[in-house]
């Protein structure tokens, strides 16, 4: 299910997912479509996650610009990306 705002724009979603099984082990996505990509990780759609299902979504930001939701992205898979992920996640 997409998801648009009040202005009408489509919502951009930074995501963080944490293995059920290896909680050592994070994922950081990108997606318009939240519920569906949490899904296709369960499902195992996803060849980075796929060895480490089930997945618990540890929380996401949303964004209104596809490209502001790619450079947190990248942000977050950065040294200080990851300690902005253990601080607040």
């Amino acid at each position: 299910m997409n998801v648009v705002n009040e202005s009408g724009l489509l919502m951009f979603y930074v995501y963080i997912l944490q293995s059920i099984n290896f909680p050592e082990h994070f994922y950081v996505g990108c997606t318009n479509d939240l519920k569906r990509r949490l899904k296709e990780h369960n499902n195992g759609n996803s060849v980075h996650t796929n060895k480490f299902k089930p997945w618990d979504l540890r929380g996401y930001i949303a964004f209104d610009s596809e490209e502001k939701a790619q450079i947190f992205e990248k942000f977050l898979k950065t040294g200080n990306g990851r300690i902005f992920q253990k601080k607040y996640f």
